[in-house]
């Protein structure tokens, strides 16, 4: 097991992660309503409306200002948390440059994606009124299935680089792995991990003729053949057990709901605090008030349900490799380089967590 030491490092690393993640929730809820009860919201509404008259144009407005100074109560946390925890605890190789850099193409990805979202809701609420759930769940449910297409191929190139996995031994081993199961990949290769952090990851990426093998470099340093070789059969447990669909299908399905109970408690909302209509800018700080609350409301389900999948892919690891020594000994190595909490508290690990602590994991292989 891990040494008292490094446990009790990996706790104190965690629960400050824990601690800045949920501040910058509970921060940006807070901005939420005070925007919603002290009508600086309405305030922002008239300032939008006051440079353009486009409803379109306005929104823009309205959103990027709401951006802005979420931005400012949350950046901090965020270096906190993405840059100087890590270096804190040896874990990141980035220089502030690159960290920087980084968040600037993940705002530069992201907002194309944002525009056509809120556009979309917006010209859904005032063509389906409390309907408009409907349409902007199933746009949500199409973007998502074509940046998992896309994305190994268009996206995490701009953060990483990827090369193929040179031939020898284990490209042989995970090769034959993928012919006994009867997957096709279209391609398997390592990418540079290490340039940002000292931790290690492998898996699937993709999805169709997209769908490729992805093997960090600091796993080939650090793990032997058996131990690489072991982790890859947990990935692929999960595409055996088809875990990526079921993800998919539980993702469409919560979204729907989601944004059905959404709609029910804006409508009900912006009628008890007085908005003219669901069209009104002002009332959308409160649309994303409620979503926040049911994300938080139903993330221990999802959650219990990937502890579920990460069981049966670790079952799976251990029958298909006949090495669970090995597999074992990886579970080890990756939670001492991810610093893993290895027994956090159970209302934590029901709260945020979608693996199994690594301890378990490691009780769990050991009595199978």
């Amino acid at each position: 097991m891990i040494s008292p030491r490094r446990s009790s490092k990996a706790k104190t690393y965690n629960r400050i992660r824990l601690t800045t993640g949920v501040s910058s929730s509970v921060f940006v809820f807070f901005l939420l309503l005070t925007l919603v009860l002290s009508g600086w919201s309405r305030e922002i509404d008239r300032f939008a409306h006051g440079i353009v008259t486009d409803s379109y144009g306005a929104l823009f407005i309205f959103v990027v200002s709401i951006g802005l100074l979420q931005g400012c109560v949350t950046l901090p946390l965020a270096f906190v948390s993405g840059f100087w925890l890590e270096h804190r605890y040896g874990l990141s190789n980035q220089t502030i440059g690159r960290w920087l850099l980084d968040r600037i193409k993940g705002f530069a990805i992201g907002l194309p994606l944002t525009v056509v979202v809120l556009a979309a809701l917006y010209f859904s609420l005032e063509t389906f009124g409390i309907w408009w759930w409907l349409p902007v769940a199933s746009l949500l449910t199409i973007l998502s299935v074509i940046l998992a297409r896309l994305a190994p191929v268009l996206i995490f190139p701009l953060f990483y680089r990827f090369t193929p996995l040179v031939e020898g031994e284990l490209r042989n081993r995970i090769h034959d792995m993928c012919t006994r199961a009867g997957i096709r990949v279209e391609g398997i290769y390592s990418f540079n991990m290490s340039k940002n952090t000292n931790k290690a990851n492998a898996g699937f990426a993709g999805v169709g003729k997209s769908r490729r093998i992805i093997l960090a470099d600091t796993l080939l340093q650090e793990f032997s053949n058996d131990e690489i070789e072991t982790v890859f059969a947990h990935e692929m447990g999960h595409y055996v057990r088809r875990h990526i669909v079921v993800g998919i299908l539980i993702g469409t399905v919560s979204t729907f709901v989601n944004l059905f109970l959404a709609a029910q408690l804006h409508q009900w909302s912006i009628t008890s605090l007085g908005y003219s209509s669901l069209t009104e800018l002002a009332a959308l700080p409160l649309l994303a008030i409620w979503l926040l609350l049911l994300g938080l409301l139903f993330s221990p389900i999802g959650n219990s349900i990937s502890r579920r999948h990460e069981r049966q892919a670790d079952t799976y690891a251990v029958r298909t490799s006949e090495k669970k020594d090995a597999f074992i000994g990886a579970l080890r190595k990756l939670g001492a380089m991810n610093l893993s909490d290895p027994d956090p508290h159970p209302l934590i690990e029901v709260l945020f967590h979608s693996h199994p602590p690594i301890d378990k994991r490691i009780s769990f292989v050991e009595s199978l």
